[in-house]
């Protein structure tokens, strides 16, 4: 067992967490995470309706007695979301930790601390996580340049970014970013996180909702097998490498190219439909972190976070003080 500023601050049992991950993040996984004693996150807008949110936190409630949370993304989008009503849905069905990304979460912290809900803020940067410090955020998940998704326009990797940020915040840090094993977490709060976030290692679970193709994917995938998308439209995204990613870079490398050029491969719903639902590999662009060269197996949730922290227990308590004379 290994009690952190995170274990202490939320009333978790183990320093992991699944992050929210859109169209990945539904009950019976975050409800398998929980279990576990880890913290998983909904994502809210993989539903389709506030009120379609309302009912995935009750069904995760059904699943298990354990907490876990709702991930609120807050982007700019054509189509206006009502942030408010999710925020409501989150804070009506008796959730008590919130993970805010995308943009600034300042509009929604008085509601959400007025319910007593505490909030975890995704930051890509050190200066953006001691902003949100200063708004009042319980915790900060940092993306190193390691992970899946848009790790910002910074290039830094977590081995510099966790520990950087360590040495200017005092609420608890959640390490995130290319973290898979035992060794990963004794990293990370040796670096001064006091937790660590999985996406892609969760994603290779019995529990996920993909395709066994995807899964399958990301055992055989190592370090090497992920691209770098859209960086020239200032969005840089870390994706799996495959046919459409790599068509992506391509076209996007064109001069006076714009992201209108690539859209219809970049497409979210393609990709959820394709590669996620149907399992064709090639169908669309799908997200993975180089997490993926230390995955080996497709396991359950509950053997997932057994191993990791195991290994953990192990590395501390055993390998590390015999280094010492």
């Amino acid at each position: 067992m290994l009690k952190t500023a995170f274990t202490e601050t939320f009333g978790i049992e183990h320093p992991i967490v699944c992050g929210g991950m859109t169209a990945v993040g539904t009950a019976e996984l975050i409800a398998a995470v929980a279990n576990t004693g880890a913290l998983g996150f909904l994502t809210a807008l993989t539903q389709p309706t506030p009120e379609a949110l309302a009912k995935e936190i009750a069904r995760t409630q059904s699943l298990t007695d354990k907490p876990f949370g709702v991930n609120l993304t807050i982007l700019p989008t054509i189509d206006p979301v009502p942030y408010d009503e999710y925020r409501d849905a989150i804070i009506d069905g008796g959730v008590k930790i919130v993970e805010t990304a995308g943009a600034n979460p300042a509009p929604h912290l008085p509601a959400l601390k007025a319910a007593g809900v505490k909030v975890v803020h995704k930051a890509v940067a050190v200066r953006h996580a001691v902003k949100a410090e200063k708004l009042g955020v319980d915790a900060v998940s940092i993306d190193g340049f390691e992970c899946a998704g848009h790790p910002g326009e910074d290039d830094v990797p977590g081995l510099v970014l966790i520990n950087a940020a360590a040495r200017q915040l005092t609420i608890p840090i959640i390490a995130s970013g290319g973290i898979a094993n035992g060794a990963g977490l004794v990293a990370a709060l040796a670096l001064g996180a006091s937790a660590v976030n999985m996406g892609t290692r969760f994603v290779a679970t019995t529990e996920a909702p993909v395709h066994d193709n995807v899964k399958r994917q990301i055992v055989a995938n190592d370090e090497r097998s992920t691209q770098i998308v859209f960086r020239q439209f200032r969005n840089t995204a870390r994706v799996a490498r495959n046919s459409v990613s790599e068509e992506i870079v391509a076209i996007s490398s064109r001069p006076g190219a714009t992201f209108a050029d690539i859209a219809h491969l970049a497409s979210g719903a393609r990709g959820r439909a394709e590669v996620l639902g149907k399992g064709d590999m090639d169908g669309g662009m799908w997200w993975a972190s180089q997490a993926q060269g230390l995955i080996f197996e497709i396991d359950s949730c509950a053997r997932v976070v057994a191993t990791i922290m195991a290994e953990a227990e192990a590395l501390i308590s055993t390998r590390l003080p015999g280094l010492t004379h």
